[in-house]
């Protein structure tokens, strides 16, 4: 799978997810710091990447649709220290791995993923992993 990491990620995250096959860019190697999320969205849309991040804007499918993209993946760590950060993206790895983060919105909180995928009726919008 293509990620790309936001920002707010330390890049030790990205070699996480690449030790584990996966094409992996970040916000600060291209050199779009700083930039909006509307922006990021964009870029993840257009090159087919799921984004990785921490920021809970992306948390709204109502302003970031993750259908039509591959995805957006949000790291909730109870607190946002690197260990916590690290353990809770290695918790959702072999979710991540199976692909199925397509188009959907993933919040990855320590023991649990939630899934808001919108092609669910309403009221089961959202469903754990």
């Amino acid at each position: 799978m293509n990620f790309k990491l936001d920002e707010n990620l330390d890049p030790r995250i990205g070699l996480l997810l690449a030790e584990g096959g996966h094409d992996v860019e970040t916000v600060i190697s291209e050199g779009m710091s700083g930039r909006s999320d509307d922006e990021l969205y964009a870029v993840c849309r257009r090159e087919c990447r799921t984004l990785v991040t921490l920021d809970l804007d992306f948390a709204n499918p109502l302003r970031f649709p993750p259908e039509g993209m591959m995805g957006i993946v949000v790291l909730r760590p109870a607190m946002a220290s690197l260990p916590l950060i690290r353990l809770t993206a290695e918790g959702a790895l072999s979710h991540i791995k199976s692909g199925r983060s397509r188009g959907q919105l993933w919040i990855v909180e320590p023991g649990r993923i939630r899934v808001h995928d919108s092609k669910r009726p309403p009221g089961n919008a959202e469903d754990e992993v």
